[in-house]
């Protein structure tokens, strides 16, 4: 947009030193002619012819293109060969007629008006000079080369201008799919990390359900209440996503959300869970907290489901820096949860470590097998926290 008023710019200027040219080289040629042959008579014819000129050319808005170029053509002829003074205007002219016609007969009007001043410009002259005969030649010559080349050069900016104009919109293209196919993923996580864990609680407590139902009836129904109120829970989850909102537990703080998260997805497991927090809490905002909230919920659907722990510690550490999140469990190991997570689950680390990313953070998991999983989730602070140095 720069560049294409810059042009314009540029063209403006040049239009309005054409018009200038014009009209002081009329007005010089007239004074010339009046301190040389005073008001005799063909002053008033010449002074009248000059006027007409600056007239005709004033109509360029009003009258067509190619009937105005004619008419000042005419015009200065008539005013040439009453004062051959008048010829110095065919430079201003020529470039006239170079805007206004094609190259081929643009070359042709410059040309008609080069013979004519050469011829004029003889007549005053005793003998023959070289320099009446070249003169206007090398002008002519240097004016239409001139703007052949400046016409050149701003078509050459005029399709640089259309390809970038062009290249924007591939860009603007580019961006806004960038974008949605982020604002995909983002969600795909989301959904994952809410809906997918909520609907694989729900599975463990109908399972449970299911193998109590004959012999301990009570507990079954317990199962199922609890399965019940999980499905109620994804279901607010699934609206809250769909907002783009925060979880609702952690209108309560994330160390509340995280404690009542454990409760639930251990009330009916033989995992026992439990939350550590060490430091102060501090409000983290909605992005980050939540990133802590899917990661800790996460990490313990894979403990339960698939690492057959007795005991997983989720540990919130508020350090100056940064805000720390681990996960250690004592079940069998790596190798058979990395399978089923990257396999069955399909966003699980990937997705963790995704969220992470997008906020700065780490994720680092250590596993031995048979020694249980640890998993640290790292955010840095951007700035301390208000009260600390």
């Amino acid at each position: 947009m720069t560049s294409t008023k810059a042009l314009l710019s540029q063209a403006n200027r040049l239009a309005t030193a054409l018009h200038a040219a014009l009209v002081v080289l009329v007005l010089a040629s007239a004074i010339r002619y009046l301190t040389g042959h005073g008001f005799g008579d063909r002053a008033p014819w010449v002074l009248a012819g000059a006027a007409l000129l600056l007239a005709t050319y004033a109509a360029y808005r009003v009258l067509p293109d190619k009937l105005w170029l004619a008419l000042l053509v005419l015009e200065w002829c008539a005013l040439v060969l009453l004062a051959p003074s008048f010829a110095w205007c065919a430079v201003p002219l020529s470039f006239v007629a170079l805007r206004v016609l094609p190259f081929r007969p643009a070359c042709v009007v410059v040309a008609g008006m080069v013979v004519v001043t050469v011829v004029q410009w003889s007549r005053m002259a005793d003998r023959l000079d070289p320099t009446i005969v070249l003169g206007p030649v090398c002008i002519a010559v240097l004016a239409v080369g001139a703007y052949r080349a400046l016409e050149r050069d701003a078509l050459a900016r005029q399709a640089l201008l259309d390809e970038l104009h062009a290249a924007e919109g591939d860009l603007a293209d580019a961006q806004h799919q960038a974008g949605a196919l982020a604002e995909r993923a983002r969600l795909s996580r989301e959904i994952h990390d809410s809906v997918a864990q909520g609907l694989s609680s729900i599975n463990l407590l109908l399972q449970a359900a299911e193998r109590e139902w004959d012999d301990r009836p009570e507990s079954a129904r317990g199962h199922a209440a609890q399965a019940a109120a999980t499905a109620r829970d994804g279901l607010d989850e699934v609206r809250r996503v769909v907002r783009d909102l925060a979880p609702a537990e952690l209108a309560a703080g994330l160390p509340n959300a995280l404690r009542k998260s454990c409760e639930r997805l251990s009330a009916h497991s033989e995992t026992t869970v439990r939350v550590v927090v060490h430091g102060e809490p501090v409000a983290l905002g909605s992005e980050v907290e939540t990133a802590f909230l899917r990661t800790a919920r996460g990490a313990l659907a894979n403990v339960l489901e698939h690492s057959a722990a007795t005991e997983a510690v989720v540990t919130l550490t508020y350090q100056p820096d940064a805000v720390v999140l681990d996960v250690v469990d004592n079940g069998r190991g790596l190798p058979r949860i990395s399978a089923k997570m990257d396999s069955d689950r399909g966003h699980g680390l990937a997705g963790i470590r995704e969220r992470l990313k997008q906020l700065g953070g780490t994720l680092v998991l250590e596993s031995e097998p048979g020694e249980g999983t640890a998993l640290a989730a790292s955010i840095p602070l951007k700035t301390p926290p208000p009260g600390r140095p």
